[in-house]
Formats: C-alpha cells, structure tokens, sequence
C-alpha cells in the first residue's frame, strides 16, 4: 500500500508540473491527485492498532455511501436536468407556416359608439276616459290611421237620454227667464225672482254642456297619426276608465335614445351626424341626427341620455328595437390599421407580430416579405384603437408599412423564425361590420 501511495505520488507531482508547463489538461491531474489522497488515507491506516482499524474501516464504509448516494443525487438532481435542458435548447426550432399582411395608413373619423333603444315620436296607448259598452271598432290591427279618426265607440244611449233631458229643462229655462225679465221691467216681481230665473237657466245649461261632453268621451279619436297595435277589448266589452283598447305609435320619424359616459359629453352637439344598425336588418344602416341632450347627469352611471331623430319612412323600425349606435366626434384623422386577426387582445395588454424579412448575403437591404419567403419574428405590445369592419387601428406600437402576422400567432414566440404562406390567410367575413 505504501508502495502503490509513493508511486501515485509521484505520478501526481509529475502531472502537475506538466500541466503547469502546458503539456497535459488540469482533469486528470486533479483526478490523480485525489486517488493518491485516498490511497495515503488508506496507507496511514496500516500504521494503527487493531482497534483503530476496525473502526477506520467502518468509517470508509460510511463514507464510501455517502459518497455514492451524493455522487447519485448530483447526477439526478443537478446534471441530468442540466444536460436535457441543453440538449433541449441545442434542437432547432421548427419552421412554423404565417399569414402575413402589411399595416396601412387609413382615413378615418373619429367616432363614439353606443348603446341603444328605439322610441316612438309619440306612442301610447288608447283608453276611454269614461267606462261603458263598446259598440263600435273602426281600426284593425296594424292599420295606419291619421289624427282625429274614430276609432271606437261606447254606448251613450243613457247620456243621449240625459242630453234630450237637459235640453228641454233648458228650454223651459230660457222661458221662464223670458218672463221674468219681462215682469221685472213692468215691476210686477221682484228682483230675486228673476236672479232665481237666471240661476235655473245657467243649471240648465251647465247640465247640457255636461251631457255633451261625456256624450264626445264616449267617442275614442285617435290624438296622432300613427299605426295601431293589436287589439285590447272587443265589441260588446265593458271597459273602466284607462282601460287599454289599443296602442298608437306614430313611427315616422322614430327617435332613439342612447347613454354615453360623462367623458364623451363635449363630443356631443345638436345636429350631429349619427348611424346606427339594427339586429332585424343586417348589413343595413340607418342616418339620423341628434336631437336632444339631457339636461343633467345620472349620478348612479355617469352617464348623460342623448335623443337621436332618425327618418323612418318604410316604418319598419319599431320602438323597443336594440340599436348599436356610432356618433361623428370630429375631424377625420389618419390611423395605422390591420385586421383584427392580427391583434392578440389579453388583460395584460394587447400584442401583435411583426414579420422581418431575413436579410440576403452581401449586406444587401431585406425586401418585403413574400409568399415562401423567411422572416423573423418580433413581438410587440400595442394600442389599440378604434374598429372598423374587419380593420382595427393601432394607436401606438406598429408604422406603416410593416408586416404584420394575422394567422398561426399560437404558435409563435418573439425571435421565431417563420414561413410566409398567404394562401391560407382567413378569407373575408361573410358579413363584415357597416362600412362609414
């Protein structure tokens, strides 16, 4: 053993000097370095009593396990995952297939959208101010009808009775008061006699007055022209006093009301252009103007009620109907768009990527990328702005003219090399948003 330790010794100062002069590597100096150290631990022992050699020897096993369970840990903990992640990043990344289209400049007025409900002009419904019998219907459903038409009719027979009534006491009054005036002049009645005549004849015509109008209430007309609804009640029916019988809705023109934020009120002026699209009629835009602002602001929201008018000659918009409102808000301005496809929309902020044509041998300047081409892949967080169509606007983040990714960004990472394949770009929506 003491032989073997001053030969590896030996061994070990000459491989150091060589590896001091450069002739040899630092590893197997070091490894020759450390079997000699074990080996002189192990030629000590043999100078030790019995007793201490057992319990050396005990010690050597200890050590040699623990050893081996580091030497096992390190290479599972420590280098295997070192040497699979290297191999992992010394991979090439696959090729991946883009679609890819160039940002352009685009002029486009600067517009505020909303919400919005149809309303009437003017809509209510038709109801008796008196109750009775109904005699008499003169509309049909969904019939237009013009102001002052009678549209239906209560039984007046009592009242009619009443008014004949009140009109003969009337003209007994008128008589009576005849007389009177003239005994008065010859002075042969008092004067309260005749303040009495008087009286009675004021009663008498108060009375027939009263007959007549109710006799007119019994007499529905409509108070607008507009289209009728369904009907409420039919003949023979009695009706109470606000009843409904029928809705009246004058539908040209039709207004529509909408909310916007508090931010958005300096945008608003009285005969502003405004547009608005309704779910009945796709692809189909109606015009109008603002006519009316409210006067003050919803403390709950923050929001202000602003009345559009818009002409509805056709009268197919209905009261009620939801409408997506937009609202001219200036001058027109130029904006950088892309497809909407290109725009990665998240919470933590809105992404697109931009395709780099790879620069060709020589220094020469990249040209566009084209189908079949290369480019390389750069990520960029935009903002965006307002959507047009199929078109978005990216405020800030992106300039004309670039390329930009709008098919495959799942796929892709930043600095990504890819294949530009438009052939399987996204065809058109087949029913894109009402252009301006």
């Amino acid at each position: 053993m003491r032989r073997i330790f001053l030969l590896l010794l030996v061994l070990t100062i000459a491989a150091a000097a060589a590896w001091k002069l450069g002739y040899a590597s630092q590893p197997p100096a070091i490894a020759l370095g450390g079997l000699t150290a074990i080996v002189g631990v192990l030629a000590a022992t043999t100078y030790l009593p019995r007793g201490g050699r057992r319990a050396m020897g005990l010690i050597y096993v200890v050590a040699l396990f623990a050893v081996l369970i580091g030497g096992l840990s390190w290479f599972q903990f420590l280098f295997k995952p070192q040497l699979i992640k290297g191999v992992i990043a010394s991979m090439p990344q696959p090729t991946q297939t883009v679609s890819i289209t160039t940002a352009k400049s685009e002029s486009w007025t600067p517009r505020v959208t909303a919400i919005g409900t149809l309303r009437a002009v003017s809509g209510g419904d038709i109801a008796p101010q008196v109750g009775g019998v109904i005699t008499a219907l003169n509309f049909d459903r969904g019939q237009d009808v013009q102001k002052g038409a009678v549209l239906a009719q209560l039984d007046d027979s009592v009242e009619q009775a009443d008014l004949k009534s009140n009109v003969a006491t009337l003209k007994n009054a008128d008589v009576t008061l005849d007389r009177q005036k003239g005994l008065i002049t010859g002075g042969n009645t008092p004067r309260s006699t005749l303040d009495q005549a008087q009286a009675a004849r004021d009663t008498a015509s108060a009375a027939v007055d009263r007959s007549k109008a109710i006799i007119a209430q019994k007499v529905i007309v409509a108070p607008y022209s507009g289209r009728i609804g369904l009907r409420k009640a039919d003949i023979g029916q009695y009706v109470t006093p606000g009843a409904s019988i029928a809705n009246l809705q004058k539908l040209d023109p039709i207004y529509v009301d909408f909310s916007i934020p508090e931010q958005q009120i300096a945008a608003m002026k009285i005969g502003a252009e405004i547009s608005f699209t309704a779910d009945a009629f796709p692809g189909k835009v109606f015009k109008g103007a603002i006519r009316a602002i409210d006067a003050r602001i919803d403390a709950a929201t923050r929001n202000v009620l602003v009345r559009g008018e818009a002409p509805n000659p056709d009268r197919v918009l209905l009261p009620g109907m939801f409408a997506n409102v937009e609202i001219s808000a200036g001058a027109a301005q130029d904006v950088v768009t892309i497809p909407r496809t290109g725009v990665s929309f998240s919470l933590y902020g809105d992404t697109i990527f931009v395709a780099k044509p790879e620069a060709p041998a020589g220094g020469a300047q990249a040209a566009p990328a084209a189908d079949g081409g290369m480019a390389t892949l750069d990520r960029r967080v935009v903002r965006v702005g307002d959507s047009r169509e199929d078109r978005v606007a990216i405020l800030d983040g992106l300039a004309v003219g670039e390329e930009v990714v709008t098919q495959g960004q799942l796929k892709l990472a930043a600095g990504m090399k890819a294949r530009v394949d438009n052939s399987s770009a996204l065809p058109p929506p087949p029913t894109p948003r009402p252009k301006e």
